[in-house]
């Protein structure tokens, strides 16, 4: 299939398509005109790569989890280098949040305190 019907079946876009490709996630043949096309195991990586990103995941984590992209990425049971990428994945998010809190806090500190002299 080409890369307008194989994002048409995963939902992702032609561009970030060729950029999981160019990450190495996924692969295609070049048909005689250039054309990329990939085989229809591609679209089952490319789902479980969206499912993982939506995860919280990067492309950068996914490198781990490249044995078992062509598959239920939920039916096996979880690496050790899998598990570990996810809690360090797990603890980014949680100082971002930490962060963002701390922000908003102070914001709505001195919008408060902004009322109180109006």
């Amino acid at each position: 299939m080409r890369i307008g019907e194989l994002a048409e079946v995963t939902g992702a876009t032609p561009r970030a398509l060729r950029h999981y490709e160019q990450q190495g996630l996924i692969t295609s043949a070049r048909a005689v005109n250039g054309y990329r096309e990939y085989d229809a195991r591609q679209a089952v990586r490319v789902r479980n790569i969206r499912g993982l990103l939506e995860a919280g995941l990067t492309l950068d984590d996914m490198r781990v989890f490249l044995p078992c992209l062509d598959g239920d990425v939920t039916a096996g049971p979880a690496s050790a280098k899998g598990l570990e990428v996810a809690r360090d994945r797990l603890a980014v998010l949680d100082a971002r949040i930490a962060a963002q809190t701390a922000v908003r806090d102070r914001l709505a500190a001195a919008l408060r305190q902004a009322d109180e002299t109006a």
